[in-house]
């Protein structure tokens, strides 16, 4: 099972909330260059779930814990209660997780009032126990680590942060580089992370602001890690992942350049159709398809120049009009082919 290993590098598909769920790990996975994915969280209150839910949450669970093309999803967990993170991570492990990870850095205003996410980084020894207590539940052959951010204010919190976490017995630690009261408002304070890799003497992944191969480049510099995670990139460019697994050595270099324009709608027509297709697959319906691939885009425009075919697309109410409005524009290269396209 490909986790994290000293000597080799890896490239991690971020957990993102609503956004980056199966359908989505399917199509980003089998672009190519992820080592594994780490699914959204699992709030845990006071529940033990049963397989039933483990499933439903992270469906590929059902399927050896794997996406269709064989890449491993890390089930997460995120809560304040130690007991319960323990029992339900053992529940997790019974239903094929194969890796645990525990959300310590969801930046979410609801999810820290009810104590979870980054709330936790107020109590470094809190963390220490909710580690513990999970290590303490699997298997030891069942990794689990911790995610965290710089701190809730002071990004110097790190350091007791992630020493707590590794004292809980973490087999690695992903660092968000940004506070919770930064949110994800650049830039993102890399150095940190560089920082708590030379202190600590388990495998750093650095996470945070990486939406080129340029920030990629730099992020590396700065921290010398060998271990990545991305996520808001990986939807902005589908390409990064490879791009990034190249520069590493996951991936062997290409010989031939792609120069379609990132930001064309000829680039992303057969990514969103292959998403389309797969969101079917899994029984989702044309609305669940139209909403996502807006909220895709929408988040993709953040770095790429999409407003002048992206604003046409979202006037359109169904998946079916808008492949037909996304084909009228690719075909005519403007946005007034799409003005018209109903008549």
């Amino acid at each position: 099972m490909p986790w994290i290993c000293s000597d080799s590098p890896a490239l991690v598909l971020a957990p993102m909330e609503g956004v980056i769920d199966a359908p989505m790990r399917t199509l980003l996975t089998e672009r190519g260059g992820f080592s594994f994915c780490v699914s959204e969280f699992l709030r845990v209150h006071h529940q033990i779930y049963p397989r039933r839910v483990f499933e439903a949450h992270v469906p590929e669970l059902k399927q050896e814990g794997k996406t269709p093309s064989g890449v491993p999803v890390q089930v997460q967990l995120l809560g304040g209660n130690e007991e319960q993170m323990a029992l339900n991570a053992f529940k997790a492990y019974e239903a094929g997780a194969r890796a645990i990870d525990l959300n310590f850095g969801c930046p979410s205003p609801v999810v820290n009032r009810h104590d979870g996410g980054a709330c936790l980084l107020k109590y470094p020894n809190r963390i220490q126990a909710i580690v513990s207590a999970v290590r303490k539940a699997v298997p030891h052959p069942i990794p689990v680590s911790a995610k965290l951010r710089l701190g809730w204010e002071c990004m110097d919190d790190i350091f007791m942060n992630a020493e707590r976490a590794m004292q809980g017995g973490a087999s690695w630690i992903t660092i968000h580089a940004r506070t919770k009261a930064q949110g994800y408002t650049p830039p993102a304070h890399w150095e940190y992370i560089g920082q708590v890799r030379k202190n600590l003497g388990i495998p750093i992944i650095a996470n945070g602001e990486i939406w080129t191969l340029d920030d990629f480049k730099r992020c590396q510099e700065i921290t010398q890690c060998q271990h990545f995670m991305v996520g808001r990139g990986a939807l902005a460019n589908p390409d990064l992942a490879q791009q990034i697994a190249m520069e590493i050595g996951i991936l062997p270099q290409k010989t031939e350049k792609c120069f379609t324009l990132i930001h064309s709608p000829e680039y992303w027509e057969p990514i969103l159709h292959r998403f389309a297709q797969i969101t079917e697959k899994s029984s989702f319906s044309s609305d669940y398809t139209t909403c996502r691939i807006k909220q895709w885009l929408k988040l993709a425009k953040l770095k790429n120049p999409l407003d002048y075919w992206f604003n046409a697309l979202k006037l359109c109410k169904n998946s079916k009009e808008l492949f037909l409005a996304l084909r009228k524009i690719s075909e005519n290269g403007s946005k007034s082919a799409f003005l018209d396209f109903r008549s």
